[in-house]
């Protein structure tokens, strides 16, 4: 699939996540990257090494095993990084619910 805007992939991103769990996994895999990365640049640089697992493991999970889909981030990493930071901090200012509700049901896309 071609995308030709961050706001068309986005919605099409949000199809991929369209279960609370998966949203979830997503959040606890980014926030444990952001600490890490953290903990790595102040005390030691060697914990950069599992950002990517942690980040990445805890999405690809619930993708697998919740969600029942591959990763958009196989076909578009550079737009799926952007739309987990964009994901990320609407749960934590607690505006995903709001954004799904925007967005209306759209049907789940499976083909890249």
């Amino acid at each position: 699939m071609n995308f030709r805007s961050l706001d068309e992939f986005w919605a099409f991103y949000m199809t991929q996540h369209s279960k609370p769990s998966t949203r979830r996994w997503h959040f606890a895999g980014t926030l444990t990257s952001i600490l890490l990365m953290i903990y790595s640049v102040l005390f030691n640089w060697w914990f950069v090494l599992f950002v990517p697992v942690f980040s990445h493991g805890l999405a690809w999970y619930s993708h697998f095993f919740i969600e029942g889909n591959v990763p958009a981030m196989f076909v578009h990493p550079f737009w799926s990084f952007l739309c987990d930071y964009k994901m990320f901090g609407l749960m934590l200012t607690g505006k995903m619910d709001r954004e799904i509700k925007r967005l209306g049901k759209r049907p789940i896309l499976q083909g890249f």
